[in-house]
């Protein structure tokens, strides 16, 4: 890479790495879309890939497509459900609202040797 054989070459490839972070920026903006790191992000992609899909001709492998999308839009819906219901238990747990019960199962410390007593 630091050859100056290759020299053209490197120049080359910057110029095109240049270009297609343009490119991305620009198509991102045209289309709303961040990224795929979070649950809004691949609802975007999706709802582009959708609507781009739906333009298309009706045919067999359209159709299949859109089920194929309706499938993981599904899954999408139910990841971001449990995302935001983890996210709403953890911060039921920092503020102290998520205090754990003690199970039916478990016995109170006070009720632990009463029976005893009364036998005795």
């Amino acid at each position: 890479m630091h050859s100056p054989e290759h020299a053209h070459e490197v120049q080359e490839a910057r110029r095109l790495g240049g270009l297609r972070r343009k490119r991305e920026a620009t198509v991102s903006g045209a289309y709303d879309f961040e990224s795929l790191s979070t649950v809004d992000g691949i609802r975007r992609l999706l709802e582009v890939a959708v609507l781009d899909t739906l333009g298309m001709e009706n045919s067999i492998a359209r159709n299949r497509t859109l089920a194929y999308m309706a499938q993981v839009a599904l899954r999408t819906l139910e990841v971001g459900d449990l995302e935001g219901r983890i996210q709403a238990l953890e911060q039921a747990v920092r503020s102290g609202r998520g205090q754990p019960r003690p199970s039916a199962f478990e016995e109170e410390p006070a009720l632990a040797g009463a029976g005893e007593e009364e036998g005795a």
